[in-house]
């Protein structure tokens, strides 16, 4: 980790990871501030507010953080991995179960001065 990045994570999100890395990949390389705009107004998919949470979160550290220009942050990557996945069962015809996975997503928010 670099002296000038801020972090800021979320676990076990109710979102998949697919869906999620959609919402990440709009994001990464735009200013902070861009990418709450983004964030805040996007009907796309429904993981949109947990990651503005996120990156919120992540600004406020950089706030509490020493020697850090707000103004100059840039959203340096967000990474979305897999988390665990809760496997239910959906009733079918004729007395047989199909698997419904509802999966979970962690994801990290870095940010950097330019």
């Amino acid at each position: 980790m670099e002296t000038n990045e801020i972090r800021a994570k979320g676990r076990f999100l109710r979102f998949s990871p697919f869906k999620g890395r959609v919402v990440a990949a709009q994001v990464k390389g735009k200013p902070v501030g861009v990418a709450l705009q983004l964030l805040k107004f996007s009907k796309r998919h429904s993981c949109a507010p947990e990651i503005y949470k996120i990156m919120a979160s992540a600004l406020a550290n950089a706030q509490q953080k020493e020697g850090v220009n707000v103004d100059a942050l840039y959203v340096k990557n967000v990474i979305v991995d897999g988390g665990p996945t809760l496997k239910r069962i959906r009733l079918r015809a004729r007395g047989r179960v199909d698997k419904k996975l509802r999966r979970m997503s962690h994801v990290t928010v870095i940010l950097d001065q330019r």
